[in-house]
């Protein structure tokens, strides 16, 4: 297409590896099979100028047109045709000043190694060039490319992109492939470091060399690696051209059954008819997202041959796709083509009828020469130079450094790398389906300021299912489990440990288990925790009742045995010892067995403090009345032998000041541990499961011992002085009694601390009750049983004279 300023296009036009199965396949250009798809490079380029030279605001004076030229993977083809562009058919170079070119820019790609090639030379003459493939790292370095313009984006938020898509299917195992260029490498540094954030784990990396075939025997040698590693995600990063190969290699060959994400979109080149459904698993591909453009569906449907007779690449398509030759003479001619054939007949995976990411590039390529070439004829018009020509392509760059426009898709365009927008994504899944068919299906979004946005429903997943593929190294763990890292592996790889007791993981793959409080408990699954369910010693309990029962009894048999001690006060049985004492003894006793009902129900701060202070009292009080009881005994006896001098302490009453000296010191110890360290309400969560024990803290249990420790003093004085007392003669001589009395308190008293110190919870409760009522039992039994059966049940017994009668026979006898 002619005009008055042209723009040269280098399109790989042909396959870039040309299809070998038959072995007589010719070395000639028409036997090369033709790429349908890159033909939309013609057609955008086309349609973008055919949209300027139809504004009357954009070149009043001036039409542009287009020259086409093959991109040969040979190179030596390629700068043919450059040299063709730049200086004519006939001219040779650098001995022609150009004048006869009509060339003002050339679009390259989408190769990227192509568009370096081309910009070698074409930075010799500051001719400007501007590339429609992806982002390429090496053609950003403007030192060695000064004159290239890269219409992609750079990729600035793919890491996050592929982190996000990751992350929305629960997949932490992949593996990686890069290309061994810039284009791979760049992005490694920034992935990994968002992988790390997000616990994501790179099972196996590989680095794909620039030559694909080198790579092939790379892959080949780690074929079990790549096949047995349990990663089904495989990210594979780099530039198209480099991994072409690799691609190949890994569907015929080795990939089964895995997840292929990529960073940009692959163009096959030949229809892959060995490859069987579903071969590679599921290829989701980030491409950059564009606008639709107005008018280009149109316009494809319009084009034919009889409009652009002089396309010869449009005839070739033609005849190849509507079946144009003489099946006789193999001959092409147009009556045998049908005469309203369109592309858009062409099954999608032959010819896609919507615009691609590169012929949007190029759609931008040529606005952006078109609006620079304007501002530079309005310049020209200001500098009053409208009657020079365009001299020379290198006036341009001043004006395309820096432009910066909306597109009619309303799209800004920008050509410097700095000030460019970051990329939007669309995720494109390939449907495979027999004989190489495929078909490309948009699935998904992402940008930086929406994130991920994906229908799962559309995503075409691997044969004979319709689940996301799974990808970890270790399942994850559940509620109730925490996860334990195995030794010189990746952080994705653990073990599931069981919570600990009364800890829970309330969330799957929980790093630590949560302890729960402890007014609460883990349930069985440790999972959840639980209001613990508050327990006490009480009253409704079996063993509260109980406990209870017994101590009525035992303080309701004391008062009876008070009550028969009162009515036969004047027997000699109960003036022996110390009447007054026995009533202080059994009055005490009735209050150490109601004193035990203090350890019974739900405990608080005064049941707490009288707990032990009114047992260390009222016991002292009974063990000090044995005491006494045993000294008056002791001191009767001394009284009746002749010569001694202990009547006065008999008949002083000395005895009986025994029972204030001794609750008075005990008083004041207990007056020590309050004042220090008084008893409190504790609660103890660790005796029984689920369960939140209610009780009395002692305090301090150097206090309590000291407390129990003077009642063993006492008890231990007791029972010496009674244990020396109990052969001595007298008719109702109780030192025998009370040292059976003695020796049971202290029994009772030394078994009860190592069982104290051993039960828990409401036992440890119980214990104490326990041994408070044993231990008054023991003193009421051993000391007042003897005499009610005396006074009860053998009353012939409870007098003195009969007792005299039969222990001295001979006195009654007459003289």
């Amino acid at each position: 297409m002619d005009g008055d300023v042209m723009i040269s296009g280098f399109f790989p036009l042909y396959a870039l590896g040309t299809d070998r199965s038959h072995s007589d396949a010719s070395r000639d250009v028409q036997n090369k099979p033709f790429i349908f798809n890159t033909y939309q490079f013609v057609l955008a380029l086309a349609f973008a100028i055919e949209e300027i030279n139809e504004n009357p605001h954009l070149l009043h004076n001036l039409t542009l047109g287009f020259n086409i030229f093959n991109a040969h993977m040979e190179a030596w083809k390629t700068f043919k045709n450059l040299f063709m562009s730049l200086f004519g058919k006939d001219n040779i170079p650098n001995y022609s000043c150009m004048r006869e070119s009509k060339s003002i820019a050339v679009l390259t790609g989408p190769s990227g190694s192509l568009s370096a090639q081309i910009g070698i030379l074409l930075n010799l003459y500051r001719f400007p060039q501007l590339t429609f493939g992806p982002f390429d790292h090496a053609l950003s370095d403007h030192k060695n490319f000064p004159a290239l313009y890269q219409m992609a984006s750079k990729d600035t938020s793919i890491a996050i992109a592929l982190i996000s898509l990751l992350l929305h299917f629960s997949w932490n195992w992949v593996g990686l492939l890069t290309s061994q260029d810039e284009n791979g490498l760049w992005i490694i540094p920034e992935l990994k470091e968002e992988m790390d954030k997000n616990k994501i784990c790179v099972d196996f990396e590989l680095q794909i060399p620039a030559s694909g075939l080198e790579y092939v025997f790379k892959v080949m040698a780690l074929y079990k690696q790549i096949n047995k590693s349990s990663a089904n995600i495989l990210i594979i990063l780099g530039d198209s051209e480099g991994i072409i190969d690799v691609m190949r290699c890994i569907e015929q060959f080795l990939i089964k059954g895995k997840v292929c994400i990529m960073n940009s979109q692959l163009e096959f080149t030949t229809r892959r008819k060995y490859f069987v459904l579903g071969s590679i698993h599921v290829p989701l591909i980030f491409s950059h997202h564009h606008p639709d453009i107005l008018g280009f569906t149109d316009f494809v449907k319009a084009v034919n041959p009889s409009k652009y007779p002089e396309d010869f690449f449009l005839a070739r398509l033609w005849f190849f796709s509507f079946n144009c030759s003489d099946s006789k003479s193999d001959c092409v001619t147009w009556e045998n083509c049908p005469y309203e054939a369109s592309l858009d007949w062409l099954p999608k995976h032959s010819y896609d009828m919507t615009m691609s990411g590169g012929s949007y590039h190029i759609y931008n390529a040529v606005y952006a020469v078109a609006q620079a070439l304007h501002e530079m004829l309005l310049h020209q018009t200001e500098a009053q130079t409208v009657g020079r020509a365009v001299t020379s392509p290198a006036q341009l760059h001043s004006f395309l450094k820096n432009i910066q426009f909306h597109n009619p898709a309303g799209d800004q365009v920008i050509l410097d790398d700095k000030r460019k927008l970051e990329a939007e994504y669309d995720i494109v899944n390939i449907w495979n389906f027999p004989e190489g068919l495929e078909l490309e299906v948009k699935v998904g979004k992402f940008s930086s300021y929406a994130q991920l946005s994906l229908s799962e429903d559309m995503v075409h997943w691997a044969i004979e299912t319709t689940e996301p593929t799974h990808s970890v190294c270790s399942e994850s763990c559940d509620p109730g489990f925490r996860k334990s890292p195995q030794e010189e592996k990746a952080a994705c790889c653990f073990d599931c440990t069981p919570c600990s007791e009364n800890e829970i993981a309330n969330g799957t793959d929980m790093e630590h288990c949560m302890k729960c409080p402890d007014h609460q408990y883990a349930n069985t699954e440790r999972n959840q925790c639980l209001l613990r369910a508050a327990r006490f010693l009480a009253y409704e309990e079996p063993l509260g009742m109980a406990l209870a029962c017994m101590a009525l009894s035992l303080s309701i048999l004391t008062t009876v045995v008070l009550g028969v001690f009162v009515k036969h006060k004047n027997t000699p049985i109960v003036k022996a010892n110390n009447q007054a004492l026995s009533y202080i003894l059994l009055i005490s006793l009735i209050f150490c067995f109601l004193c035990s009902l203090l350890f019974i129900g739900r405990p608080n701060t005064s049941t707490c403090i009288l707990q032990q202070t009114t047992f260390g009292v009222v016991f002292t009080v009974a063990v000090s009345a044995v005491l006494a009881k045993t000294v008056t005994v002791v001191l009767a006896f001394k009284v009746t032998s002749p010569g001694r001098r202990m009547r006065w302490l008999l008949l002083s009453g000395a005895p009986n000041f025994i029972i204030p000296i001794c609750t008075l010191i005990q008083v004041t110890l207990c007056g020590i541990w309050l004042g220090t360290s008084p008893p409190f309400i504790d609660t103890d969560a660790q005796s029984e499961h689920g369960h939140l024990i209610i009780l009395c803290n002692k305090g301090s249990l150097t206090a309590f011992y000291c407390v129990l420790g003077y009642l063993g003093f006492l008890a231990l004085i007791s029972f010496t002085l009674a244990f020396l007392a109990r052969n001595l003669p007298d008719t109702f001589n109780e030192a025998k009694f009370l040292t059976f009395s003695m020796l049971l308190f202290c029994i009772v008293w030394i078994t009860f601390l190592p069982v104290y110190h051993s039960a828990k919870g409401e036992v440890m409760v119980a214990v104490e009750i326990f041994s408070i009522l044993a231990s008054s039992a023991g003193l009421l039994g051993c000391i007042f049983a003897p005499k009610c059966y005396i006074i009860l049940l053998r009353p012939d017994r409870n007098f003195l004279l009969g007792f005299g009668d039969r222990s001295h026979p001979r006195r009654n006898r007459p003289s």
